[in-house]
């Protein structure tokens, strides 16, 4: 069981950390009293996914090895309009920069990372959001 602490700074300021002991620091929008001194929660959501999904691909990838110059993965949410303002849709864009890159191995293993191994993903999917995912590999 992870387990999470949480401490209130100022304003709508937060800082949290994990297991891991990094702390993270979270604020909002001065319209909503914050002092935007740290990262939204829900944009951590989407960065969590970033990091779930990216992880397993490059694992993936690392096992067949495949090498690649660079990769980026572009996320977009769409929240609800009214509370609570889940996500409805996101689109995910992973991207690859690096000449020997085979098509068939980069969506295998961003197939195996949505089906499979990226919990955060999986997550999401069960509160209803739905996720489109698609790839570019670039020279």
């Amino acid at each position: 069981m992870a387990e999470i602490h949480v401490k209130f700074v100022d304003g709508m300021t937060f800082i949290g950390k994990a297991e891991t002991n990094h702390w993270v620091a979270m604020d909002t929008d001065d319209q909503f009293g914050g002092s935007e001194a740290g990262t939204k929660p829900m944009e951590l959501i989407l960065v969590a996914l970033g990091g779930c999904s990216g992880m397993d691909v490059v694992s993936i990838l690392r096992k067949k090895r495949i090498s690649y110059d660079k990769f980026e993965i572009k996320i977009n949410g769409k929240a609800a309009e009214s509370y609570p303002k889940y996500y409805e849709r996101i689109d995910i864009e992973y991207q690859f920069y690096g000449s020997a890159i085979a098509e068939k191995d980069v969506a295998r293993a961003i197939e195996l990372s949505e089906q499979k191994y990226c919990a955060v993903m999986n997550i999401l999917r069960r509160s209803g959001a739905e996720i489109h995912t698609n790839y570019k590999i670039n020279p």
